[in-house]
């Protein structure tokens, strides 16, 4: 049986058939961005070894780095205990940026000090 048949089944897909992503470079813990998953972008991610999401505002999948060349090559796919979320750990490729501003990490907006 594949990694996808394995996979698929412990996921706890919402009532859109998607799942949060959270995306971490695999050697340092370095939260670098959150993105969606339905269940073809989460076959095509342990498939290619690359990361393939779910875009909600275009209602297709994307492939991380196609055009950018910022590429995720994929360490590990792993679920949380309830199946509701997916922890994916990659090599983050080309210039090291994740973000579509540009930055390493979707996460650089301070609320608080």
């Amino acid at each position: 049986m594949s990694q996808t048949a394995h996979a698929m089944p412990r996921v706890r897909w919402d009532d859109r058939g998607l799942v949060p992503a959270i995306v971490q470079q695999h050697d340092t813990g370095e939260v670098l961005m959150l993105a969606w998953m339905d269940a073809s972008a989460l076959a095509a991610t342990l498939e290619r070894g690359e990361t393939v999401f779910w875009s909600r505002s275009r209602g297709e999948l994307w492939h991380k780095g196609a055009t950018s060349g910022n590429v995720q090559r994929v360490v590990a796919v792993l679920a949380d205990c309830d199946g509701d979320t997916l922890l994916v750990k990659v090599d983050q490729l080309g210039a090291g940026v994740a973000c579509h501003t540009g930055a390493r990490s979707c996460f650089d907006t301070p609320l608080a000090p």
